[in-house]
């Protein structure tokens, strides 16, 4: 038995932790690998056209975006582990389907069959079932970090493989790795004692219509749709550029995703480290918009050499993995306190619907227009994006926190309103079915010791 109270993850909260950030990271490698690639192999199958690449690219996103929710849901009833088995099982039947294809319809149906395997909720679910309060921010950060990692590793190994294997090699390993996904479910992730309620990693029905009536969560949510949107969009345009434009063949791609990764991920860190330690992370993302909407344009008026082209996939890079990483802290930030997950969740629809959308209008715009209206289409989505999130409020610089309450500080109806009279507490809110109290505090302000204090009072003066 691990102590309750200890600032150290156990030995179970470790593997847990491990072994479902390899999971995750698995599924998004399976997902990206054919993002640098399916715009240039893809046109060599059986009635490719460009829509139909930019279809393929962000098909999905569609069954992603409508099954997420639902497969939450149903692992709550059912469990877990069910699941994410069926759905790593039916991510690996899409692989085989797409790997299997010599038409771009096959492609289409067997990404689509790979969206269906929707199991983020669930595996979110089951990491909050396995991790004490105090550490479950450190787990979900080590997830976050897996699926930004998966992200760089698919755009060098996508090109790699494709150029060795050819794109049916490329779908068959992104199904070993669903398969090998639920081997590390079954035999290194610990075993629940059952599904725990936790509102910062699930939806809670009764906070879904305060969310979607919330005007930042909104904001936030449109970022995320459009993040994605461009960068499916932009997808279909920078292979095809390098290879039309810079004369780069497409076995050759590889190095520029590796140098623009590489090179953004170090040079995003101190925006972030400025962000939140100066308490300017509305400037902060309001900046990294500008930049994607100028490296649109630049791309537009000079990605005619390979010199600019990779010059401006740094940038763009730079932008993007600066907004991949504050989007999700901005959530948690502006989110009621218990309403994390549903925001999460509304989030997670509107990223994978904006990939869906990106696919699409990337293929669209480049058959009726050519590579330059692809950039300038993306370039119009940054400015959209860019009105509304002028609009937001300086998030707040809040934690937030799930603490258990005793059978007595349940029913004691003045506990919120004393929490809420105590400077560095924003919000809070009591819920008596899961015996537990949510609260977004400012940690400069109130440390989580003095919080706990106050809480384990509460019994005594509800009985005075």
């Amino acid at each position: 038995m691990h102590d309750p109270h200890s600032e150290r993850m156990s030995g179970s909260e470790t593997r847990a932790a491990s072994g479902l950030a390899l999971v995750f990271a698995f599924r998004m490698l399976g997902m990206f690998m054919v993002l640098p690639v399916l715009a240039t192999y893809g046109m060599d199958l059986a009635g490719a056209t460009p829509v139909l690449i930019g279809l393929a690219i962000g098909a999905y996103g569609l069954t992603q975006a409508f099954l997420q929710i639902p497969f939450g849901v149903i692992s709550d009833r059912i469990g877990r582990r069910p699941v994410i088995y069926v759905g790593l099982l039916i991510f690996a039947a899409g692989s085989v389907l797409a790997a299997n294809a010599d038409s771009i319809w096959g492609v289409i149906a067997g990404r689509v069959l790979q969206g269906a395997g929707a199991i983020s909720a669930a595996v979110m679910a089951l990491l909050s079932d396995l991790t004490r309060e105090q550490h479950r921010t450190k787990a979900m950060a080590v997830i976050g970090m897996s699926i930004g990692l998966s992200f760089a590793v698919a755009m060098v190994a996508g090109p790699l493989l494709t150029r060795v294997f050819g794109l049916s090699g490329l779908f068959l390993a992104t199904a070993g790795m669903a398969l090998l996904g639920i081997a590390i479910v079954a035999w290194l992730v610990p075993r629940s004692v059952g599904p725990l309620h936790h509102r910062e990693s699930e939806l809670a029905r009764e906070a879904l219509g305060a969310t979607l009536r919330h005007p930042d969560l909104l904001r936030l949510d449109l970022g995320i749709f459009v993040l994605h949107a461009i960068l499916m969009a932009s997808f279909v345009a920078l292979p095809l550029a390098l290879v039309q434009k810079a004369g780069l063949p497409k076995e050759q791609h590889w190095w520029v995703y590796l140098t623009a990764l590489l090179v953004s991920f170090f040079a995003m860190i101190p925006f972030i480290i400025y962000g939140e330690k100066k308490r300017q992370m509305k400037r902060v993302l309001l900046g990294a918009v500008t930049v994607l909407l100028l490296c649109e344009l630049f791309f537009w008026q000079f990605g005619g050499s390979l010199r600019t082209l990779v010059l401006g996939t740094v940038v763009f890079f730079t932008a993007f993995n600066l907004l991949e990483a504050s989007l999700p802290s901005l959530i948690s930030k502006v989110s009621p306190a218990g309403g994390k997950g549903t925001a999460m969740g509304v989030y997670s629809t509107s990223q994978f619907l904006g990939a869906a959308l990106g696919g699409i209008l990337g293929g669209w715009l480049f058959q009726h227009g050519g590579l330059g209206v692809v950039f300038l289409g993306c370039a119009a989505l940054c400015a959209l994006w860019l009105a509304f999130a002028v609009t937001m409020s300086e998030p707040p610089y809040v934690t937030s926190l799930r603490l258990p309450l005793s059978s007595v500080a349940v029913r004691d109806a003045g506990l919120v309103e004393r929490l809420l009279a105590v400077a560095g507490v924003t919000d809070a809110v009591v819920v008596a079915e899961e015996a537990a109290i949510y609260i977004k505090l400012d940690t400069e302000q109130l440390d989580r010791t003095s919080l706990e204090r106050l809480i384990e009072a509460a019994p005594a003066r509800a009985e005075a």
